[in-house]
């Protein structure tokens, strides 16, 4: 009798055998051809620049903190969540270099304005996000 463990063993081989040889003929083409495929999600990255202004006159707002949240998805494993923190500098802009293309959470928190949260598209290789803060409301 064939034991379960090896039996689990022996499946699994065949099944990565299998996937192997399909992935390998799908990837075939003919010479000096132009790949059709778009490139993977690892490799489709994009540089973010936060410019962060606040107020009536649009000044700009240093030392905020950036937060820059994406989830990674998996077809197997368990999706992998990421966060990118980065601060503005005197000039109220923030720079993200490595940023992967997909949907992404942008926080903002600076002190004495209203945090700020919103989700967004990146599809561009370089990417100008504009973000205006509010004050708080006063407390009387």
């Amino acid at each position: 009798m064939i034991s379960r463990g090896k039996f689990v063993a022996g499946l699994l081989l065949a099944v990565a055998a299998l996937l192997s040889r399909g992935a390998s003929s799908q990837t075939t083409s003919a010479p000096g051809a132009k790949p059709t495929s778009r490139p993977s999600k690892e490799e489709a990255v994009s540089r973010i620049t936060l410019e962060v202004t606040g107020g009536d006159k649009d000044a700009p707002v240093e030392n905020a903190s950036v937060y820059l949240k994406y989830v990674e998805e998996h077809a197997i494993k368990r999706n992998k969540k990421t966060e990118l923190n980065v601060k503005t500098n005197h000039e109220g802009v923030a720079h993200i270099p490595d940023a992967p293309q997909g949907r992404a959470l942008v926080q903002i928190v600076a002190e004495g304005w209203k945090p700020y949260g919103r989700w967004y598209d990146i599809t561009e290789a370089r990417q100008i996000i504009k973000i205006h803060l509010e004050r708080p409301p006063k407390w009387y």
